[in-house]
């Protein structure tokens, strides 16, 4: 019998930890969060606002047999540690997995490790400390708040529109969406001409009369720049200057984000899927270890020993002139600073090393976050910039040109930068103060609106402006997108008219609430609760009672949409029938309901997928009452063979038993046998 438990959230970190610890511990998996608030009560809510927000938990579904599991493991061990991730919501798990296995402060103690290697594990374990009541009422806190608006504000907007949901931190981000939107439309385009000289080895642009800053408003104005000039300019000056280009700092998650979609095209949610996986273990030749740092993280902070090892790694590979200083973060505020930058577990487990037993996509993540921490650790780059002043009659031409004069960081970095050699002649050695234009060309422009968002630049907006958290970034993209109220078009953001419908009925009854400041306040004070300094319940009672008028109100003023007419009228009252829509999708019902309850019954085509292995029936696609497509006997009473997976119609090899496909993937219902789908 082990001595102690250890739990997890995640299964898949249990065999490394377990053997990194011994054979004294058993480690189990919470397998996520194990309790969550009830839809009982006030609205459905699950919360008692009028009794200090007391919250009334409920467990989740699927999780009883989870819990039981915990709860007879820990009445057999001396001792349990609560080892869930390093962040707000991991504190608040272990407190909740406190409560479910009524745990005293003798019976457990919490563990928290920034990274999955038996080094920073077994440290952990010797630096235990009780759960912080202060970070669990943050977690809570935002929980509460979110429960709050998502629920009220979601069903005024399903009444109200055509929109399914709104939210604290999505409908903010949406609004962003709309407003840029509203930008680019609004916008009128100024038209403007360039000059450009063209020389043998390099060109040179109009920018400055009788050195003023100089504009071309049209074709008429450039023509009679272009009748000034000569093709003989005069050299001005030549000046260079030696510049240090700095690598950047570890990433974060909302800068690994940016860049994984920038330079890799992942969005948001497969970037923080991988990283997941990076993080919590990958099987190695000898051992499964965590290969990166928890990435959920707005801090950029290295430790001292990464940071002395990497050092080491540095003078070794390259030389102690490559050696840089550590990075510090310019921006205190909004920055939780709980753990780590985004980096590798060991400098040693180079991306090279580790690819045999990576994926393509996780290779090339690992590498990017790698070389990024590396290259934080290394001396800047050195170029040599130089700039070139031509005077062709008083009308001002530049040239500019840059040389890599040590490549610093960019020695491993140089796959994520734009750094390129442009190269001008040595004009300051030349004798003759003259150049000859090879020609001389005018170009028509016209000013751009400003671009919509990207994935990657609506996350740097929302860190910047203090929109949500970590680990709310990708959720909100996804939820966005997801709900319909934004689509991707070339990998921009464009609003739906739901989501412009929405935006706008939530700014007509909700400004004061649904924007940029008061969300960003809204994180400060969840900040302050998680340091001590502030009470949850006073920033609770504080929101609600400027929310929830605004929230009946809305539900008496804001205007129904009206249903849309079918053009066919109810066979039952002779009113007219209106396109409605349900929990599972759009129907047909009379306008005139709750008098007359008449719905009209969508004739469904039938999709047959193979023959019933049991009846000799056909097994047809169908729908639960919940709206999933599950697969069944067209024989159905007589013959009750279904399944939630397409069935492929193909008996397994190994038990005889339907094979049905599950993510691009064949397997057995009965047995252990997978292929790949062809």
């Amino acid at each position: 019998m082990s001595k102690n438990l250890v739990i997890v959230e995640s299964p898949s970190k249990t065999k490394p930890i377990e053997k990194y610890l011994g054979s004294d511990y058993k480690v189990l998996s919470s397998k996520g969060h194990v309790r969550d608030l009830s839809t009982h009560g006030k609205y459905g809510l699950g919360v008692d606002v009028d009794n200090d927000f007391k919250p009334d938990y409920i467990t989740m579904k699927g999780k009883k047999s989870v819990i039981d599991e915990l709860k007879k493991e820990s009445k057999n061990v001396s001792h349990v540690y609560l080892a869930t991730d390093p962040d707000r919501e991991g504190e608040a798990i272990s407190w909740h997995l406190q409560k479910v296995l009524d745990l005293t402060d003798k019976d457990y103690d919490r563990v928290v490790f920034n990274e999955i290697t038996k080094n920073a594990v077994v440290d952990a374990f010797n630096h235990t400390r009780k759960i912080d009541t202060n970070l669990v009422n943050s977690q809570e806190t935002r929980r509460i708040l979110d429960r709050i608006i998502g629920f009220r504000l979601s069903r005024l907007i399903q009444s109200k529109t055509d929109g399914s949901s709104a939210g604290r931190v999505q409908s903010v981000a949406l609004k962003l969406i709309v407003d840029r939107e509203r930008e680019i439309n609004a916008f009128t385009p100024e038209e403007y001409w360039t000059i450009e000289a063209v020389f043998p080895s390099f060109c040179a642009n109009l920018f400055n009369y009788n050195h003023k800053d100089f504009k071309i408003k049209n074709e008429v104005e450039a023509n009679e720049v272009l009748n000034n000039l000569s093709n003989t300019f005069e050299i001005e000056s030549v000046d260079k200057k030696n510049r240090e280009k700095q690598s950047k700092p570890p990433f974060t998650t909302s800068t690994l984000e940016q860049d994984a979609s920038n330079k890799l095209g992942f969005n948001a949610k497969k970037t923080m899927q991988i990283a997941q996986k990076l993080y919590e273990g990958i099987e190695l030749e000898n051992e499964t270890v965590g290969l990166i740092t928890y990435m959920r993280t707005d801090s950029i902070r290295l430790s001292s020993e990464f940071i002395s090892a990497t050092y080491k790694y540095i003078e070794a590979k390259y030389g102690k002139e490559y050696i840089g200083s550590v990075k510090v973060s310019k921006k205190q505020e909004n920055v939780q600073d709980a753990h780590e930058g985004i980096r590798p577990t060991s400098i040693e487990r180079t991306p090279e090393k580790v690819k045999p037993f990576l994926s393509n996509d996780e290779y090339k993540l690992y590498r990017m976050i790698y070389y990024r921490a590396l290259a934080s650790l290394m001396k800047s780059a050195g170029t040599i910039n130089t700039t070139v002043i031509l005077n062709n009659n008083n009308y001002q031409f530049k040239a500019t040109g840059q040389i890599v004069s040590f490549d610093g960081y960019l020695i491993v970095y140089k796959d994520y930068e734009d750094t390129k050699d442009t190269i001008l002649p040595p004009l300051d050695e030349y004798n003759s103060k003259v150049l000859v234009s090879t020609s001389i060309n005018k170009e028509q422009h016209f000013t751009n609106p400003p671009s919509r968002y990207t994935e990657a630049k609506l996350i740097k907006e929302m860190e910047e402006l203090g929109i949500g958290r970590p680990s709310t970034y990708a959720t909100t993209m996804d939820i966005i997108k997801k709900r319909g109220y934004a689509t991707l078009v070339e990998k921009k953001f464009v609003p739906t008219t739901t989501g412009i419908e929405i935006t706008d009925k939530l700014q007509e009854f909700f400004s004061h609430l649904i924007n940029v400041e008061y969300t960003a306040n809204m994180e400060n004070d969840l900040d302050k609760i998680a340091e001590g300094s502030a009470d949850y319940i006073k920033i609770l009672r504080s929101f609600y009672d400027e929310f929830e008028p605004s929230v009946k109100n809305a539900f008496e003023a804001m205007p129904k949409k009206e249903a849309e007419k079918t053009g066919e009228n109810c066979p039952e009252c002779g009113s007219p029938l209106v396109i409605r829509k349900g929990k599972y999708g759009e129907f047909t019902a009379c306008s005139n309901y709750p008098k007359c309850k008449y719905i009209k019954q969508e004739e469904r085509k039938i999709v047959e997928v193979c023959n019933c292995p049991k009846c000799g029936g056909k097994i047809v696609e169908k729908r639960s009452k919940k709206g999933k497509i599950f697969y069944g006997c067209n024989n159905y009473p007589k013959c009750k063979e279904a399944y939630w997976d397409k069935p492929t119609g193909k008996a397994c090899p190994n038990c005889n038993s339907m094979l049905v496909e599950k993510k691009k993937v064949i397997k057995c219902i009965n047995c252990d046998y997978e292929s790949s789908l062809k």
